[in-house]
């Protein structure tokens, strides 16, 4: 019940229902540079896999600065996701591609591999 208490918790956390004061805040161009990244992982990470499966993004802001997940949940075995958290001054100066592009190819070799491990077609190469 000490959890559905909105005074309970512990000093210096940000209540339930608050917006977070340390969050850090982001122009415009920044969160224009945060989607626009995000949304080229979900597309290349959609170009690498079948129709079958299901590509999807989060955005937040918080006091530890920008983050993404994007996720991918294949149509067997479990569901895999990528946490992505650029800095502030890289969204000024605009993201590299081969960060983008390493995130979405380990996002689209994770979900293969969940299905082959769902499926039972894997052979092991090595020990």
């Amino acid at each position: 019940m000490n959890g559905n208490n909105p005074y309970a918790g512990a000093p210096g956390v940000t209540p339930a229902g608050e917006p977070d004061r340390d969050a850090v805040e982001l122009s415009a161009a920044q969160e224009r540079e945060l989607r626009t990244a995000v949304a080229g992982i979900v597309s290349r990470t959609e170009s690498y896999l079948p129709d079958s499966y299901v590509v999807g993004s989060e955005l937040s802001v918080g006091s530890n600065g920008p983050q993404a997940t994007v996720a991918v949940n294949p149509p067997a075995g479990h569901p895999v996701s990528a946490g992505f958290a650029p800095d502030v001054e890289d969204l000024e100066t605009g993201l590299a591609d081969t960060d983008t592009e390493e995130v979405a190819k380990g996002l689209a070799a994770s979900a293969a591999l969940q299905v082959m491990d769902a499926v039972g077609e894997i052979t092991p190469t090595a020990k």
